[in-house]
């Protein structure tokens, strides 16, 4: 039996969400002037499938996001969800494909991360201002 899929409940999210998955990612996958992907995690509590869309970079294969929540105090549920359970799928545009997530830990590595998707969303650098938290970054890697 497959799970059903939960979109996200914040209405431009899920409409976001079904225009990247009615058109194949052909609309959708660019938002805002930045590249967005779909990512699907096993909710930690609940056991149910949780999808959204994040702005996204490529490292080499992998796709990096990062954890903001526009610098809320607290991680967001999608971060929580898939340290419990790094096994996400992912679809960019059109490809959908299973990954293990990964957090990034800290060091150059991130910082080098970070500082390519600040170049992408420039916010995130007002988002870590704003909040004391660390923000996290996270890479998905195909399996």
């Amino acid at each position: 039996m497959t799970l059903p899929i939960l979109d996200s409940p914040t209405a431009w999210v899920a409409d976001h969400i079904k225009q990247y998955v009615d058109t194949n990612g052909a609309e959708g996958h660019i938002w805002r002037g930045v590249p967005c992907l779909l990512l699907t995690a096993t909710g930690r509590k609940s056991g149910a499938l949780r999808r959204l869309a994040l702005i996204y970079g490529k490292d080499g294969d992998d796709c990096i996001i990062v954890a903001s929540r526009g610098g809320d105090a607290n991680h967001p549920l999608w971060y929580l969800n898939l340290v419990d359970n790094p096994a996400v799928t992912v679809q960019v545009a059109a490809d959908v494909y299973e990954a293990t997530a990964s957090v990034v830990p800290e060091g150059a590595e991130r910082d080098r991360l970070w500082n390519l998707m600040a170049k992408i969303w420039p916010d995130y650098d007002s988002y870590q201002a704003k909040t004391q938290r660390r923000i996290p970054i996270v890479r998905l890697t195909r399996r």
